[in-house]
C-alpha cells in the first residue's frame, strides 16, 4: 500500500478532497517523524509504538572483497513494535 492509497482511502471514507486527506496523512507522518528525530517514541494505542534504537559499531565483510573487513560505525536506526491488536489482527 502507498502513501497515495492511504490518502484515497481516507478522502472515500470521510469524504474529504484528496488534498485535504493529503495534509492530514502528511501531518501525521511528519510528527511521528518530529518525535523520533527529538529522540522520543510515538505511541499510537492498539497499533504500534515507532522509536529510534541505537545500533552498536561493528565488523563487516566487503562484499566485493570477502577477504576484506571493514568497520561499520554506530549509528541510529528507526524501529516499529507492533502492538497487541495489530498482532492479533493478523495473526488470524
Amino acid at each position: 500500500m502507498l502513501k497515495a492509497d492511504i490518502v484515497n482511502k481516507i478522502a472515500s471514507k470521510l469524504g474529504l478532497t484528496k488534498k485535504l486527506s493529503d495534509q492530514a496523512v502528511t501531518l501525521v507522518f511528519d510528527e511521528i517523524t518530529s518525535a523520533l528525530k527529538k529522540g522520543d517514541s510515538a505511541l499510537i494505542t492498539g497499533f504500534g509504538k515507532f522509536e529510534v534504537r541505537a545500533r552498536k559499531a561493528r565488523t563487516g565483510v566487503n562484499p566485493q572483497d570477502p577477504t576484506q573487513k571493514i568497520k561499520i560505525p554506530a549509528t541510529k536506526v528507526p524501529a516499529f513494535k507492533a502492538g497487541k491488536s495489530l498482532k492479533a489482527v493478523i495473526s488470524k
